[in-house]
């Protein structure tokens, strides 16, 4: 197994600085995938009920040989469980779907401020902890004033804000934001889907180039070395593998802010979901 790196979040957690993502992984080859990916050293799977694959995750958690101590299982609320009592039901619910007793880490998924419910979410997660659901609580695609209004109803801070992450769509800012508020940033989609050619771009493959490694293992070092913890999706074994190889070289300062260079603003964002405008699907 591959020796990951770990971070230790402000409630004392640990979790390993890269996840594996499930968006689109369903079904029979999605069991396949998730036992290669856990066999080859991931132990934090990433989630959401929006992917509609939670049974797929609890059917390859009972198949693998590792013990479910060891796995960290992390999932989202939905849009359309913002207020406090749909929250509640919503994880509850969740857990009976999976299979799980617990969810080691659980997030809400987007804020929805035209909505202006997240904060009745973040309270039910607050107590959702306490009853003994989740491990750690976070948050996910929020700002830093949907960060403020939750952190001053409830006293509790997020322990991550997962955001998306990416070298067209940097969102530094936001993850400075995340540190002064001791919040952890976890990158979704750090390599940019489908929808642009990131890994075909020639200041990073010139990088990849100068370290021997991929433009996969270059994002992902840009990722660590700026303490954001990696979500990288992948259902291939080799690209699995490829993407925990990231701890034996790292990155320049320059070979830093070139990657930043990169960053296209608003155009960047792979679906231009601004959370701010963003209504999450039900």
């Amino acid at each position: 197994m591959t020796n990951i790196k770990e971070y230790r979040l402000n409630d004392g957690t640990r979790l390993p600085a890269i996840g594996l993502g499930t968006v689109n992984v369903r079904g029979a080859q999605g069991v396949t995938s998730l036992l290669t990916a856990i066999e080859s050293g991931y132990r934090l799977i990433d989630t959401s009920t929006n992917y509609n694959n939670e049974g797929m995750v609890g059917e390859a958690v009972r198949r693998s040989a590792i013990k479910r101590g060891e796995l960290l299982i992390s999932s989202k609320l939905p849009g359309a469980a913002h207020t406090y009592d749909k929250a509640v039901q919503m994880i509850q619910e969740q857990l009976y779907r999976i299979g799980i007793d617990y969810f080691d880490k659980y997030l809400i998924h987007w804020p929805l401020p035209k909505r202006d419910k997240y904060d009745q979410a973040w309270q039910a997660l607050v107590d959702a902890q306490k009853f003994g659901l989740i491990k750690t609580i976070g948050v996910s695609n929020f700002l830093p004033e949907h960060l403020d209004k939750i952190i001053e109803k409830t006293g509790v801070v997020p322990a991550t804000n997962q955001i998306e992450r990416h070298p067209y769509f940097n969102n530094n800012e936001l993850v400075k934001e995340n540190k002064k508020r001791g919040i952890l940033t976890e990158a979704w989609s750090p390599l940019g889907r489908q929808l642009n050619d990131v890994l075909e771009n020639e200041t990073i493959m010139d990088i990849a180039e100068k370290h021997k490694k991929t433009p996969a293992q270059v994002i992902a070092r840009w990722n660590l070395q700026n303490d954001c913890l990696h979500v990288v999706k992948s259902a291939n074994y080799e690209h699995q593998e490829e993407n925990l190889d990231v701890f034996d070289f790292e990155l320049s300062t320059s070979d830093i802010k070139e990657i930043d260079s990169l960053d296209k603003g608003e155009a960047g964002r792979v679906e231009g979901q601004h959370p701010n405008e963003y209504e999450e699907f039900d």
